[in-house]
């Protein structure tokens, strides 16, 4: 036995199964955002880019001594 039919795992040999129908949505589709929520979406996106993020009070001791 060659070391290239011993290190062969035969279970990746075989194709994978089709995915499960449950994964497909059916159903309604999302409508479509209208110019004013098209809108309101980029203002928002702008505000979020440009707004620094809060920064959390610092602990005065290190956080292993913290507890």
């Amino acid at each position: 036995m060659s070391s290239t039919e011993r290190d062969v795992d035969h279970a990746l040999a075989y194709p994978e199964p089709p995915a499960s129908p449950l994964w497909h949505r059916h159903g309604a589709q999302a409508r479509p955002l209208t110019d004013a929520e098209k809108k309101r979406n980029r203002e928002l996106l702008v505000l979020a880019q440009h707004t620094p993020r809060p920064r959390s009070p610092r602990t005065i001791k290190p956080l292993a001594e913290a507890s």
